[in-house]
């Protein structure tokens, strides 16, 4: 049964981070991909017989497996930086400088650098309006208690656990703020 929940919020945050990948995105993915299979079954046989280059035959499993791969290959490219454009801005971090190194990075090694080095997630807080991370537990700015957190250990909670998962710390005793408390059962 928990593994069936956990399976469920994992699926729920994939589709979350999904739907952050832009219209242009997918629309440029899709050309991108066309003109790939452009390039390898129209232009480069042209090229071959106008300039009268004997290629090595191939077989056409090995050309089609080609012309597949590096026209997806091309098309997640670009809905990777489709994705890297929006996701940026909502970790705090400058969308032009990593559009630019996603772009001018050859091979995706500026995709890996943008995942390897984003920061968290970023919201405001309802009381102040201060900047916090999401896994912040309280504002630093005026101790407003944003999620739901154990009130032994202080680490983060599920708003529905009864029970703190670290420490065991009944949570039905902990003085929960009622808009998190709402959600308790």
């Amino acid at each position: 049964m928990t593994s069936q929940i956990h399976n469920a919020q994992a699926a729920s945050s994939i589709t979350e981070e999904v739907k952050l990948i832009p219209r242009w995105s997918i629309a440029v993915a899709a050309l991108a991909f066309v003109f790939m299979q452009y390039l390898y079954w129209v232009i480069l046989p042209a090229y071959r017989l106008a300039y009268h280059v004997r290629p090595i035959a191939a077989p056409f499993g090995v050309r089609f497996y080609f012309a597949l791969s590096w026209s997806t290959l091309a098309a997640l490219y670009v809905l990777m930086v489709g994705y890297v454009s929006r996701d940026a801005p909502r970790r705090n971090m400058s969308t032009r400088l990593w559009t630019v190194i996603c772009l001018a990075m050859p091979g995706g090694i500026g995709s890996v650098l943008y995942f390897l080095l984003r920061q968290p997630v970023v919201a405001l807080c309802p009381s102040c309006g201060t900047s916090i991370h999401t896994e912040f537990h309280f504002c630093p700015q005026c101790a407003y208690q944003v999620s739901a957190a154990c009130g032994n250990c202080y680490r983060g909670v599920r708003v529905t656990d009864v029970y703190c998962v670290y420490c065991g710390h009944g949570l039905a005793e902990d003085n929960m703020p009622s808009r998190l408390r709402a959600f308790h059962s």
